[in-house]
């Protein structure tokens, strides 16, 4: 794919949505997925809804290629991973990750612009659990997660 079709894809969030400066809220621990905005593997733009639910745009760029012409699900697994995880911070939860089950459903095209959802949906003690999706434009799921977090500074 030319350089030029690659810059026509969209990380722009939808109009009520507030942009959300992940790198200031966890620092450099981004680096794996997001922290390479100019490179050929992803590209990360987060956002917060009306609900104040954590959500990324990411672009699964050439170099997260698996099977022919479609992300790695190793690239999928990172993905989930980095924004359910910064989802928990951003809840005011310093998490690390202690499970994160995934459930594929579809296989991810490369070069496309992607939405992943997350909710916090219980806190309770140290431990903190997000579910999440990548989903197309229209809807369409590829993959969806649980993930089990442990508060690092609780005790």
């Amino acid at each position: 794919m030319s350089a030029t079709k690659r810059l026509e894809f969209n990380l722009n969030g939808e109009k009520d949505w507030e942009l959300f400066d992940a790198p200031s809220l966890v620092g450099n621990s981004l680096r794996f997925v997001s922290g390479d905005p100019e490179g050929e593997r992803f590209r990360v733009r987060y956002f917060r809804d009306t609900q104040a639910n954590l959500i990324a745009r990411v672009w699964f760029g050439p170099e997260t290629e698996g099977p022919p012409g479609h992300a790695h699900g190793g690239a999928m697994a990172a993905v989930l991973d980095e924004v359910l995880g910064l989802a928990a911070w951003a809840a005011g939860h310093p998490i690390v990750v202690g499970q994160l089950n995934i459930r594929f459903s579809q296989l991810l095209p490369l070069d496309t612009v992607m939405q992943v959802e997350s909710e916090v949906v219980s806190v309770a003690g140290r431990k903190i659990k997000v579910k999440g999706k990548i989903l197309s434009a229209d809807g369409t799921t590829y993959a969806s997660a649980d993930c089990l977090c442990i508060n690092i500074l609780k005790s």
